[in-house]
């Protein structure tokens, strides 16, 4: 892989700081530091810290644990988080080819990034339709193009992918990066089958495309297996992951992380230097201090323990949809994550109902326009099942119906 040909112009011109070069310097045994600007720990009032789980045990954080989640660090991540999540992804995905990992505060933190490294206003990005409303609020004013593929039950469309490509006129303005949210997508709550990904690899090896596999729901997935990552078959190297532990732990601890080849990651790296620095030290001390000791096994039986949860409410709502929304609307059932994505019956714009006379009902959802890359008016609407009581599901759907049904009097 030609890294070289897919890093933007911005891009390559990042160097590495001066400062953050001196990091792993510093830890050397008897090296003495008068070159960085770390403030003196004998100054921070913080001296330990201890952490109560739901399970009820409670884990210590001693002075010196705190003493480095308080100071300066490497900006890839804690060495030891860093460590823990190399031996996660080799153990869940075992991919093909070496790979690196940089830590960030969340992962949109650093899918941000590598948007930044990949893209200028000149080029087009792959993107499924409909797509992650999060990662377009950054790329609309980046002012890149947006080639969309069609996704259905089944997740992204082979076939469309194959046929955008094909007949894309310029090869020299080809899209060189495909953009996916593959496992519970945001908004369809649909996931992409193993065997399109099967199908989608061997395009982007056709056509020598990177795919960014944005994937914070992989471990909310409600099958007895999860399906396997387009990282777990990565011969070449030309997969970058995005992984997220908003979902499973804490979206406010904000730590994510992305993993790929080094070349990739290590100018990701470099935007972090001359952004972040690192992600929050502390932040990162306690996921790390709960996976460690979890251990991995500890850490998928929570996982499996979350998607179980999830898969209930999921089932619930869609107990719900049917109930109210039967010949009021469509939608497929979702087989991993916490979004439901509803077309409305009759309806072609569900922009104004939803944002105006929802509201007034006292019901949140999202219309779909926010979703399609390229402008388009839509029927559609996200639903989001994760944090309503059962109750509120099924209250929040009978009010849905009503209001399907005046505006289709209207």
């Amino acid at each position: 892989m030609d890294y070289q040909a897919f890093i933007a112009p911005l891009s390559k011109r990042r160097q590495p700081s001066a400062i953050r070069s001196l990091m792993p310097l510093m830890a050397q045994p008897g090296m003495i530091s008068l070159g960085g600007g770390n403030p003196h720990p004998g100054t921070f009032p913080f001296v330990g810290m201890s952490i109560q789980l739901r399970s009820g045990e409670t884990l210590t954080l001693d002075e010196q644990e705190v003493a480095t989640g308080l100071q300066y660090s490497p900006t890839n991540g804690l060495p030891r988080l860093v460590d823990w999540l190399r031996k996660l992804q080799t153990t869940e995905h075992k991919p093909p080819v070496e790979f690196d990992v940089c830590v960030g505060n969340g992962s949109q933190d650093v899918l941000t990034k590598a948007f930044d490294m990949l893209l200028t206003s000149e080029d087009t990005l792959l993107c499924e339709s409909p797509a992650y409303v999060g990662s377009l609020s950054f790329l609309r004013p980046l002012g890149c193009k947006f080639a969309e593929v069609s996704s259905d039950a089944e997740g992204l469309q082979p076939k469309e992918l194959e046929r955008v490509l094909a007949e894309w006129k310029d090869s020299a303005t080809r899209p060189r990066v495909l953009y996916s949210v593959p496992i519970g997508g945001n908004p369809t709550g649909c996931s992409t089958t193993l065997e399109r990904k099967k199908e989608i690899y061997e395009i982007a090896r056709k056509y020598n495309l990177l795919i960014m596999e944005d994937d914070p729901y992989y471990y909310l997935q409600f099958g007895e297996t999860r399906t396997p990552s387009y990282f777990s078959m990565d011969v070449d190297g030309r997969v970058l992951r995005f992984d997220s532990f908003s979902k499973i732990l804490s979206a406010g601890v904000r730590v994510g992380w992305v993993t790929g080849p080094k070349p990739l990651i290590e100018r990701i790296t470099l935007h972090s230097q001359a952004s972040i620095l690192h992600a929050s030290g502390m932040s990162q001390l306690m996921v790390q201090k709960v996976l460690e000791h979890w251990g991995i096994e500890g850490f998928l039986k929570h996982t499996d323990a979350v998607s179980g949860f999830y898969k209930s409410k999921s089932q619930f709502f869609i107990e719900c949809a049917k109930k109210h929304l039967t010949g009021l609307a469509e939608w497929v059932e979702p087989n991993a994550g916490m979004f439901v994505w509803i077309k409305l019956s009759g309806i072609s714009d569900s922009s104004s109902l939803i944002k105006m006379k929802a509201v007034e009902k006292k019901v949140l959802l999202v219309p779909g326009f926010e979703f399609f890359p390229n402008p388009k008016v839509t029927p559609y609407v996200r639903a989001s099942f994760s944090t309503a009581t059962y109750e509120e599901i099924d209250l929040a759907l009978a009010r849905l119906a009503d209001l399907i049904r005046s505006e289709q009097k209207e």
